[in-house]
């Protein structure tokens, strides 16, 4: 039986028709928002290939925290640029670093905040990459790894809520795990960055955490973007090395492997809606060629729909604000 008398427009004719029946919502409980931690006092420097987006020192962090929970966003995840590299990102192994200040802080003055902390070396290294770089130029997983290990050791000491690696090296959360659990964190959960793709789209974020390679790119240990299968593969791997959320990056043009992954494993998936996600719609928005609240509420429709649990978005004050 079809048309007439099968009519799919009925269910469309009006707003509250279209709510009643709409399939996927976003809610302000979906979303993770990123903050930018530098060196200072009251310094908020805007990134300006992130319109609204800014680097903050602690004090701005906390300000800012404060701001986006009375929006109703349930959590934060921080990175930092601190402004002593070198080698070995020494930086993020003090435990008086700027994203422990950050965690102590926020957690002082916002404690129901989630306060997750990512887990990497490139912004603290002078070479840019985010393991330990060998004199032939090639990225050392194993001894990466160990170092990776001791800064979320840093971070669950400092009282994060989660630690989450964006490495993308081979056996990071298992080895987290194990040192984690031999000094008391136990239940500190790992949000593994488990499908992490080699993107065109993460410049805006290069600059707002100044971690650009200074020299080639991350293809050796990133994913490769035309690769679905091999994706699934490192999620299930880090679901049986103890990650307890799972992440895919970025998130607008991977919506399949988004799918793949929520149907294979039971952990809760995160997406991260990157920077040049956020940048592009920003960018058009500004010139009037689409409209920035649409765009917004239809990407994140879209990466929820797909298959994503969570969503860390640059546009998560907004959501809630809209919503």
């Amino acid at each position: 039986m079809g048309f007439p008398h099968v009519r799919a427009r009925r269910l469309r004719q009006s707003d509250a028709w279209r709510r009643l029946v709409r399939e996927t919502r976003l809610s302000r409980d979906d979303f993770i928002y990123p903050l930018f931690v530098v060196p200072g006092r009251r310094v908020r420097h805007p990134v300006e290939s992130m319109p609204g987006v800014a680097q903050l020192s602690v004090d701005e962090c906390v300000a800012e925290a404060k701001a986006v929970a009375d929006l109703g966003v349930p959590a934060v995840i921080l990175f930092s640029a601190p402004s002593e590299k070198d080698a070995r990102a020494s930086a993020f192994l003090d435990p008086g670093g700027l994203v422990p200040q950050a965690v102590k802080a926020i957690k002082a003055a916002v404690p129901q905040l989630l306060v997750w902390t990512d887990v990497c070396l490139c912004s603290a290294t002078d070479h840019g990459h985010c393991g330990h770089v060998l004199p032939s130029g090639a990225i050392d997983n194993d001894s990466s790894v160990e170092t990776l290990a001791q800064v979320a050791l840093v971070y669950a000491r400092a009282g994060a809520d989660a630690v989450a690696p964006s490495d993308m090296m081979d056996g990071r959360v298992l080895a987290i795990r194990q040192l984690l659990d031999r000094n008391g964190h136990a239940t500190t959960p790992i949000v593994s960055y488990a499908a992490k793709y080699a993107s065109a789209f993460y410049g805006p974020f290069r600059e707002a955490a100044d971690s650009a390679p200074a020299f080639g790119d991350r293809r050796s240990y990133q994913m490769d973007p035309a690769n679905a299968r091999e994706a699934v593969r490192e999620v299930i791997a880090d679901v049986e090395e103890g990650a307890d959320l799972v992440m895919v990056k970025p998130a607008g043009p991977y919506l399949d492997v988004i799918r793949r992954v929520r149907e294979s494993v039971d952990v809760p998936v995160v997406a991260y809606q990157v920077s040049g996600e956020f940048s592009l719609i920003k960018a058009a928005s500004s010139r009037g060629w689409i409209d920035e609240r649409a765009a917004a509420f239809e990407t994140l429709t879209g990466i929820k729909r797909a298959g994503a649990d969570l969503i860390i978005t640059y546009f998560a004050p907004d959501m809630c604000r809209w919503l």
